[in-house]
């Protein structure tokens, strides 16, 4: 038998090991000097200081990291945010818009009906008359004549010469008729001229209208005590106007001794610039006593 072969350690294999194991147990002494330090010093408040720092740190990085963030955020989204809010306001615009024009609609139906609904009460109040009701489809451009164009003519009845009015007063009377339309001639026309009677004095004159659309009554008597506020209503003479329409009110008197007569404007009772519906009064038919006038 061959002998048996034995391998002896080298000493410089023992002596890395004494090494590595003393290295190991010097590594682990040194982190748990260290975890210990800390621990006491964490538990004494010494490191409070570094703490708050710390933090602050932290908190700062966070900060600036976070703004940058939703910059470079805002910076790729603007564009499609911006486009989508022209789009929205581009529509809201809209919107008002249709909405203006449809409150515009309604308050004019709400005039209109208001209107219609006070030349009702006014025609039931009056009894007497037959109306027809016409709407202002047009006015004459002209500075110095005062007319308006309506809706009604000869084919609802329509003849020349009917007087018109309002639920307030006294209007015009159709001045040309056709088919379809009518052309009346308003009393602040400088061509028109009609026989009223002062209320409160029972006293005739003639109103007439001017180049600057107002009322003026010419040939009043000087005897005549004209005060402001005095109403003035048609008289029923001469065949042109049925009596009793009201027209307007004294605002001014003119009064000079030596004139034969005095003269005093007139506020019409009705807003001539606002006209939309009137009455016709069918069932009046005017006498042209001209011819009988010496």
């Amino acid at each position: 038998m061959g002998r048996a072969a034995f391998t002896r350690p080298s000493f410089s294999g023992t002596l890395k090991n004494m090494r590595n194991s003393l290295s190991g147990s010097v590594q682990t002494t040194i982190i748990f000097l260290v975890v210990a330090g800390v621990l006491a010093l964490a538990l004494s408040g010494s490191l409070g200081f570094v703490s708050t720092g710390l933090n602050a740190f932290l908190v700062s990085t966070q900060t600036w990291i976070s703004t940058r963030f939703v910059a470079i955020q805002d910076f790729l989204t603007v564009p499609r945010d911006v486009a989508a809010l022209r789009q929205r306001n581009a529509e809201l615009e809209a919107e008002v818009a249709r909405l203006q024009a449809q409150v515009v609609q309604l308050q004019s139906q709400v005039a209109d009906t208001q209107a219609l609904a006070a030349l009702v009460n006014f025609s039931r109040s009056n009894p007497e008359s037959a109306y027809t009701a016409a709407t202002v489809i047009g006015r004459d451009p002209s500075p110095f004549l005062r007319y308006i164009i309506i809706d009604k003519g000869s084919n609802q009845g329509l003849r020349r010469g009917m007087p018109v009015v309002t639920d307030q007063g006294l209007v015009g009377r159709v001045d040309a008729v056709i088919g379809s339309a009518a052309r009346v001639q308003l009393i602040t026309d400088p061509t028109s001229a009609v026989n009223v009677r002062l209320e409160r004095a029972d006293r005739e004159a003639v109103l007439t209208g001017t180049l600057a659309g107002d009322l003026t009554l010419d040939l009043v008597p000087q005897d005549i005590a004209l005060e402001i506020g005095d109403v003035v209503l048609t008289s029923g003479l001469g065949g042109s106007y049925p009596r009793d329409l009201i027209v307007g009110q004294v605002n001014t008197v003119r009064k000079r001794d030596s004139d034969l007569f005095q003269q005093a404007f007139i506020q019409p009772v009705v807003d001539f610039a606002q006209l939309k519906i009137v009455l016709v009064i069918t069932d009046f038919r005017p006498v042209n006593i001209t011819p009988l006038i010496p």
